[in-house]
């Protein structure tokens, strides 16, 4: 198994972390975990480009952007 195959384990431990906060009551708990989602989304893309795993990069494209407008929406 290469390095870039473990990049998964990470890109899974960043998106649950990030789950968990922004379901949090408090607003800076949640607009971190709209940050994790986005290195999550980041890690995610990383591996997928590696895999060729192609569905999954349009997955987490579409994801980013949801995580994007949870920020903004978060931040009002």
């Amino acid at each position: 198994m290469d390095l870039l195959s473990l990049i998964q384990w990470p890109a899974f431990a960043a998106s649950v972390a990030a789950a968990w906060l922004v379901a949090s009551d408090s607003r800076p708990k949640r607009n971190a975990g709209f940050w994790v989602f986005i290195l999550s989304n980041v890690l995610w893309v990383a591996w997928g480009i590696h895999t060729s795993a192609y569905a999954l990069l349009a997955l987490q494209f579409c994801l980013a952007a949801m995580n994007v407008r949870g920020m903004l929406k978060t931040e009002t």
